[in-house]
């Protein structure tokens, strides 16, 4: 189960094409997402944005949480925390938090980045240990990336087939990330049926995942771009991560009406 559940759902977030535009969340924002193995409710995440100032610049602070539930928190014990400080003129990271424990399997680590000269310092709190790494310019972390390319959907020009790569700076590595758009789909959740944006965003067929293709997310096509579903088709399973709640949206959620 490790990188399953809350990795899962950030790794599963790199999946829109962009274009620069008003902004698609404010300060205030909240998600909660009930992930289960099929009638298996494995574990809660939630997703908060906060207003405010890091190093005198105006910033985005996102707090990323997940949290095991019922059986699994007592075979496999999963408390996550991810946080990005986001610049909000250029909508780029100035810094990453992951502070992670999933089944006795921990990592705690501070990324400072510093955009101007495409660097990355990593402090590793678990043995003290500091580095500093070459980036890609304009480069995300694990969280900002989501809320960065949310800002960039280009709604009324998307076509299906459509490719996005995104420079991503993550555990003292650089990716590039491939995604496809699927298409248009009504997608039906706990609060009615949604239009919605179909993606595909491309991962290591290993022994997580059945093959590269395992991924499927699904977002609201409105001003908002909010997260509605992430499938993901494992070596031992199906794992999904639906919307439970929300609050402090931007701009008005359109559920269709029969």
């Amino acid at each position: 189960m490790k990188k399953i559940i809350f990795f899962l759902f950030l790794s599963s977030l790199l999946t829109i094409p962009a274009r620069a535009q008003k902004k698609s969340y404010q300060g205030g924002e909240w998600f909660k997402f009930r992930i289960h193995y099929g009638w298996f409710n494995a574990s809660y995440a939630t997703l908060e944005t906060k207003s405010e100032t890091f190093e005198s610049k105006k910033v985005y602070h996102v707090i990323g949480k997940g949290k095991s539930t019922g059986l699994l928190d007592v075979f496999f014990k999963v408390d996550d925390n991810y946080e990005t400080y986001i610049e909000q003129d250029t909508d780029l990271p100035l810094k990453f938090v992951r502070d992670i424990n999933e089944g006795g399997h921990t990592k705690n680590k501070i990324i400072y980045f510093d955009q101007a000269s495409n660097k990355a310092k990593v402090k590793n709190l678990e043995n003290n240990k500091e580095e500093t790494f070459s980036t890609k310019s304009n480069v995300q972390d694990m969280l900002s990336v989501f809320y960065y390319l949310r800002n960039k959907i280009d709604i009324d020009n998307l076509k299906k087939g459509d490719e996005i790569f995104v420079d991503l700076f993550f555990d003292n590595e650089n990716y590039k990330f491939k995604t496809v758009f699927l298409g248009h789909e009504v997608l039906k959740t706990k609060f009615g049926k949604i239009n919605s944006l179909k993606f595909r965003p491309y991962v290591q067929a290993d022994r997580i995942f059945k093959e590269e293709e395992s991924l499927t997310f699904w977002v609201s096509n409105d001003e908002n771009k909010i997260p509605l579903k992430i499938k993901a088709d494992l070596a031992v399973g199906s794992l999904e991560a639906d919307l439970e709640a929300f609050k402090g949206l931007a701009h008005p959620f359109k559920v269709i009406v029969d």
